[in-house]
């Protein structure tokens, strides 16, 4: 019985995140993500489940963003009903983030039949009612512990230190031979504020599957990254001005709150209003406090401090209403609000309302993907297309590499190193062409003879 793994998503691009492995009589799913960039390009990437759904025995989720998570409404929908394990955090931050995700396209489908756009190209990929399902399919699991799939067949998380919950994958085949793949899911960083650092698992690798997103460039150190927030912050403030963060609701947001914190606590920032203007983050930040036995006990703030997301500057924005009542705030400021990459969600509605003041300060502190207006601004576009009307951009534009949750080039070659190797074969995935090549170059210097950087759909005999 031999062992084949397909690539049906972020294989030759970022996201999408969804590779089937055939192994002990078992169709296992690792993954389910959400494909993201390019509107129509993405929908029918993302209608066009290239499996049976009904013919996959079970997923293994390695976290909850939704370019990892967010086709399992859509497995559901096409007839998936097997377990889904994860992380408790990761089932826990699932419950929020899903149904989220399917509300958008409820409310985008709304939106395009009053307009008279009406098709199949406009209709949501599943509804509020998949996304509820997903949560009865979820088995939440702890580090380190091995569960067994099949009989010859079994996996255990060890933490990937990306964003709360998230994990690596080792698993296990024995018969008819033994092997052993690794999947990486998305390597985090050391030393991010308050998740713990990554924990490869250790020994040899038949088999890896390794993220590549940041392979072939550095960041600025995490340290150095919070003096310039506080420095940014200080600036914009004595100008009078706005600073607007897109940022992802799971992990950057938190990260955000809690380093705004720890610069208001030190004195290094001035007492302006902070808003969270983000249902789907206001969520989120309820899980992070459901689950303080994953925070990094070795960070100051965290052992003298149990209200880390929360302090007299912090305001969570739920409602509309409030929301709308931002644009016509009055002296400085930080609005944090969804989404991340600047495509959907509230940020439109202030960067329509802000970017065309010089005052102003847009940052960005996480990845912006090829085709998104975090990307088109961040690559130095003068004019900025936002709810059908153009805008030009007058804001100042700047980006904090440091908050990425995705380790770069030097933290991708420890975290191999850390796996003990040898490693006899690898995968590529999760990268754009120039960070995949990178990747691939990191290994074979590493010693791996035998690296692949497979294309959406390649499937490939396990040895």
């Amino acid at each position: 019985m031999s062992i084949r793994l397909t690539f049906h998503g972020a294989a030759g691009q970022v996201t999408g995140s969804m590779h089937l492995l055939e192994a002990a009589g078992a169709r296992i799913l690792l993954d389910a993500g959400l494909f993201q960039g390019r509107r129509a390009e993405a929908r029918e990437l993302n209608a066009n489940l290239p499996i049976d759904a009904r013919r996959i025995d079970a997923v293994v989720l390695s976290h909850a963003h939704i370019d990892h998570a967010g086709r399992l409404p859509l497995l559901v929908n096409r007839g998936f009903h097997g377990p889904i394990f994860a992380t408790a955090a990761t089932r826990d931050l699932s419950a929020v983030m899903l149904p989220d995700a399917a509300h958008i396209q409820e409310k985008d489908a709304e939106f395009l039949a009053r307009r008279g756009k009406v098709g199949p190209e406009s209709q949501p990929l599943y509804h509020l009612a998949d996304a509820v399902a997903v949560q009865d399919l979820m088995l939440g699991l702890p580090y380190r512990r091995v569960h067994h799939i099949r009989k010859h067949l079994g996996f255990e998380f060890t933490d990937a230190g990306h964003i709360l919950g998230s994990a690596s994958v080792d698993l296990r085949v024995t018969e008819p031979q033994p092997h052993r793949l690794v999947f990486s899911g998305d390597i985090g960083r050391p030393g991010l504020p308050i998740i713990r650092d990554p924990d490869p698992p250790t020994g040899p690798v038949d088999t890896l599957i390794v993220e590549s997103t940041y392979a072939n460039r550095l960041h600025e150190p995490v340290v150095e990254a919070e003096e310039a927030l506080g420095a940014m912050v200080r600036r914009v403030a004595g100008r009078g001005g706005k600073i607007l963060i897109p940022a992802f609701a799971v992990g950057r947001t938190q990260e955000l709150v809690y380093a705004l914190h720890q610069l208001f606590r030190t004195g290094r920032i001035p007492g302006l209003p902070i808003y969270v203007d983000s249902p789907l983050a206001v969520d989120a930040t309820a899980v992070f406090r459901l689950h303080p036995e994953l925070f990094d006990r070795g960070e100051r703030m965290i052992e003298r401090n149990t209200a880390l997301f929360d302090f007299p500057l912090v305001q969570y924005v739920r409602d509309v209403s409030d929301s709308k009542k931002l644009n016509g705030l009055n002296g400085p400021a930080v609005i944090i609000a969804a989404s991340g990459m600047v495509e959907s969600g509230r940020i439109l509605h202030h960067l329509a309302n802000r970017i065309g003041d010089h005052r102003n300060l847009l940052l960005f502190v996480g990845y912006q993907g090829e085709h998104t207006l975090g990307r088109r601004i961040q690559d130095g576009a003068r004019t900025a297309r936002i709810l059908g009307e153009e805008y030009p951009v007058h804001a100042e534009i700047e980006t904090l590499g440091g908050y990425s949750a995705h380790a770069d080039r030097n933290e991708l070659k420890a975290w191999l190193r850390g796996l003990g190797g040898p490693i006899r074969q690898a995968f590529v995935v999760h990268g754009e062409p120039d960070a995949a090549s990178a990747m691939a170059q990191i290994l074979r210097e590493e010693g791996v003879r035998q690296v692949d950087v497979p294309k959406q759909g390649d499937s490939f005999e396990l040895a």
